[in-house]
C-alpha cells in the first residue's frame, strides 16, 4: 500500500497544478461536513488559511497553506474525540476549474497510543515558501490572470469517535470523604463509554482541582494524569488520581484599609463568620466579602487566603480594603399626575465616625406631596448582620379629596438571616390627621389619630439579577398591629403579603406574575388613620384606574372620597418582549380590589407598555384602559427602576 502521506503531497502538488503564476487570493473558506458550532469555531481556528483571507499570495505559499490544512484541521478535531476523520480540500476559482486533494484517515495500529494530557493546541506553522514546489507555469489548466479570487472548501467526515474506555478517577487521602470533592468528583466527564471530549475532560480536571482548593486541600497533587488513545481501536483509556494532603484551618482575618485606616478592626472583626483553627471553606470567606460590601463603607473589597504565609497548616486571610466616597449627594426630577412637577434631594454620610455610624437626610418635594426624612443607623453584628435605626418622616399629602399630615418616629433592627431572605423588626410611633375635603364644606373637619405599634417585616428575594430578574421568586410578608386612635382605644392587627415570580422564555422575553394580599382585624377601618389603610388602582397596583380609586368611597356632589378598606386583594399578569437592543413592549392585564366584608369588588384593567433598560434602570411606560366602566379614559403610567 503507498504511503498515505506520500498520497497526500501528491495530489496537493496536483492540486496547485492550476494555479496562477501570479498572486491569488482567497476569497472564502467553507466548511462542510460539522453540525457541531464548537467544533466548527474550533477548526476555523486552527486553519492558518484563516488569516491568509484576502490577501494576495504566491503559489509556493498558498500551496503549503492547503497543505498544513488538513493536519490543522486533524489535530483540531481531536479535542472532541474525533481521531479518524476523512478529510477533503477542494479549490475553485471563478473559471469553474476544481482541483480537489483527498486525505483518507490513517488507520494506525494497535500500538498508536497517544499518551499524557491531551492538547487541543494547533502547532505553531513556519513559513516555508519551499514546503511545496511550484507548479510548471505552462501547466495544462492553469489560470494566468492576476488576482484570481478562490474558494477553498473542506469536506469532513469525522468518522466513529472516541470513547472512553478504561477509567481510573479519585482522590487518596483525608479528601476522599470531603462532600464537595466527592461532588466534584461524581460530576466528571467523560465516563466510560462516553466520547472522549478533551474540553470536558480539562474541565472536569480544574473542578476537582477548584474543589480541594475551596476546601483548604492546598498541599493537594496531581500525582497520575494519563490519557492514552488507540487510535485503531477508537478508544481511549483515563487515569486521574490526586493525593490530598492534610487540610488547612482558618486563621485570623488582617484587615488592612488603605490608604488610611477610618473604621475600627475590631467593629470589622465582628463580621468575621470563622472561629480560628475551624476547617478552611472557602465559604467563609465569601460570607466575610459580602457582609463588608452590605455595609457600603468600601469601593473595593478584596478577601483572599494565604496557604504560603500558614503555620502548622493555618492559613491567615488577608483582607484588602479601599473606602468609598464618604458622603453621597443625590438630585432628581419627578412628575405625577396627583402630585405634579417634584424635586427630590438627599445628603447620605457613609460613615461618620470609626464605629461606621451612618446619616441620611432626604427632602421629597412636589406640588401635592411633600416629605423630609431623616435616618441614623448603627450597624448590628450580634446574631444577624445588621443595622439599628432610628428615623424620622414628616409628610404633608393636599389632592382633591384629602388633607394629610403625618409623623412618624420608627426604631428597627434589621438582620439578614441568609442570602435571600431579610428580616427587620421595627416600633412605630405615628401621629397622624386627616380630613376629606368638599365644596359643600367651606371647613375641613380634621381628625387626629396616634398609634403605637410592633411590626415585623421578611423580605425573600430569589433571582438571577435584582435589577432586571429573569427567573426567580420575590416575596414579603408585613405583621404589625397596636392601639391607639383619638381617644386611644382604638386597635388593629393587620397581615400583608406580596410576591412576585419572573419566568424568562429566552434572552429576549419574560413573564412576570404579581399578587398582593391584605388583611385588617379591626372594629372600624375609618379609626384608622390613612397610611394603615389599603388601597388598589394605580401605577404598581391596577394599571386602568387612577391612584387609589378602587374600594370604598364616599360620593357627594363636591367629588368621591377614596376611604381606603380594610382587605386588599389584587393579581396581575404581565408579558415583556424585547426587540431592538434596549427597547422591548409589554402587554398585561392587573386586577384587584380594596374592599369591606367578604367579597372583593374586582376591577380589571388591559394594557400595553413601552420597556427601555436604561443605563440607570429599566424604565417602563405604560398605557391601560380599565375594563369595569366603557367610559374609563386610558390611563398613562410611568415607573423607574429595579422590579424588585
Amino acid at each position: 500500500m503507498p504511503n498515505t502521506r506520500y498520497r497526500i503531497t501528491v495530489a496537493l502538488a496536483c492540486l496547485i497544478a492550476s494555479a496562477p503564476a501570479f498572486a491569488v487570493k482567497v476569497r472564502q473558506i467553507r466548511i462542510e461536513g460539522l453540525h457541531d458550532p464548537a467544533v466548527e469555531a474550533n477548526v476555523r481556528s486552527a486553519l492558518s488559511l484563516q488569516d491568509a483571507l484576502d490577501r494576495e499570495l504566491r503559489p509556493r505559499r498558498l500551496a503549503y497553506l492547503l497543505r498544513t490544512a488538513n493536519d490543522e484541521v486533524r489535530t483540531a478535531l481531536e479535542p472532541f474525540g474525533y481521531y479518524a476523520p476523512t478529510i477533503t480540500i477542494q479549490r475553485s476559482d471563478r473559471s469553474g476549474i476544481t482541483s480537489t486533494a483527498h486525505d483518507e484517515a490513517d488507520e494506525g495500529s494497535a500500538d498508536d497510543v497517544a499518551s499524557g494530557d491531551a492538547k487541543s493546541d494547533s502547532p505553531l506553522l513556519e513559513d516555508d515558501d519551499s514546503a511545496v514546489d511550484p507548479p510548471d507555469p505552462e501547466a495544462k489548466g492553469t489560470i494566468r490572470s492576476r488576482g484570481d479570487a478562490l474558494t477553498v472548501t473542506i469536506t469532513i467526515n469525522l468518522g466513529p469517535p472516541v470513547r472512553v474506555r478504561g477509567f481510573d478517577l479519585g482522590v487518596d487521602g483525608a479528601a476522599s470523604t470531603d462532600p464537595t470533592v466527592a461532588a466534584a468528583l461524581a460530576q466528571f466527564q467523560p465516563r466510560a463509554g462516553e466520547v472522549m471530549n478533551h474540553a470536558l475532560y480539562e474541565d472536569g480536571k480544574a473542578r476537582i482541582s477548584r474543589a480541594l482548593s475551596a476546601h483548604g486541600w492546598f498541599d493537594a497533587s496531581l500525582d497520575e494524569h494519563r490519557v492514552e488513545v488507540t487510535r485503531e481501536a477508537q478508544a481511549a483509556d483515563l487515569q486521574l488520581r490526586w493525593n490530598s494532603g492534610q487540610r488547612y484551618t482558618l486563621g485570623e482575618a488582617r484587615f488592612n484599609q488603605t490608604p488610611t485606616p477610618f473604621l475600627r478592626d475590631d467593629l470589622l472583626r465582628k463580621l468575621v463568620p470563622w472561629q480560628v483553627g475551624e476547617a478552611y471553606d472557602d465559604a467563609e470567606l465569601e460570607r466575610l466579602r459580602r457582609s463588608l460590601v452590605a455595609l457600603d463603607y468600601f469601593a473595593l473589597v478584596d478577601v483572599q487566603a494565604q496557604p504560603d504565609q500558614a503555620s502548622d497548616h493555618r492559613t491567615p486571610v488577608a483582607v484588602e480594603l479601599t473606602p468609598a466616597k464618604r458622603s453621597i449627594y443625590t438630585l432628581g426630577l419627578s412628575y405625577g399626575t396627583l402630585d405634579g412637577p417634584g424635586i427630590s434631594a438627599s445628603v447620605e454620610r457613609r460613615y461618620l465616625n470609626s464605629r461606621g455610624h451612618k446619616a441620611l437626610a432626604q427632602v421629597d418635594w412636589a406640588r401635592l406631596r411633600k416629605a423630609v426624612t431623616l435616618q441614623y443607623r448603627i450597624p448590628a453584628f450580634a446574631w444577624l448582620d445588621g443595622w439599628y435605626t432610628a428615623s424620622l418622616q414628616a409628610s404633608d399629602e393636599q389632592t382633591d379629596y384629602v388633607n394629610s399630615r403625618r409623623l412618624e418616629f420608627v426604631a428597627s433592627r434589621s438582620g439578614q438571616y441568609n442570602d435571600h431572605l431579610n428580616l427587620i423588626a421595627s416600633l412605630h410611633l405615628l401621629r397622624e390627621r386627616w380630613a376629606y375635603r368638599s365644596i359643600l364644606k367651606p371647613t375641613e373637619d380634621f381628625r387626629f389619630a396616634s398609634f403605637l405599634y410592633p411590626a415585623l417585616q421578611a423580605d425573600y428575594i430569589a433571582v438571577d439579577d435584582r435589577m432586571a430578574p429573569r427567573r426567580g421568586f420575590g416575596a414579603s410578608a408585613i405583621l404589625r398591629g397596636g392601639q391607639g386612635g383619638s381617644d386611644g382605644h382604638a386597635s388593629f392587627a393587620q397581615l400583608y403579603l406580596s410576591a412576585q415570580w419572573f419566568h424568562g422564555f429566552d434572552a429576549d422575553s419574560r413573564l412576570i406574575v404579581r399578587g398582593e394580599f391584605g388583611h385588617t382585624f379591626t372594629d372600624d377601618v375609618l379609626d384608622l388613620p390613612p397610611s394603615l389603610r389599603f388601597y388598589a388602582g394605580g401605577d404598581r397596583s391596577v394599571r386602568g384606574y387612577g391612584w387609589h380609586e378602587i374600594g370604598p368611597r364616599i360620593v357627594t356632589s363636591g367629588g368621591d372620597f377614596f376611604t381606603g378598606a380594610p382587605n386588599l386583594l389584587t393579581a396581575s399578569l404581565e408579558y415583556e418582549r424585547y426587540f431592538n437592543g434596549p427597547w422591548g413592549a409589554a402587554v398585561f392585564v392587573d386586577s384587584g380590589s380594596a374592599f369591606d366584608g367578604r367579597r372583593p369588588d374586582m376591577h380589571t384593567g388591559v394594557g400595553i407598555g413601552l420597556r427601555w433598560r436604561s443605563p440607570v434602570g429599566p424604565v417602563r411606560i405604560d398605557l391601560a384602559h380599565g375594563l369595569n366602566d366603557p367610559d374609563s379614559p386610558v390611563t398613562l403610567h410611568l415607573n423607574i427602576g429595579a422590579d424588585l
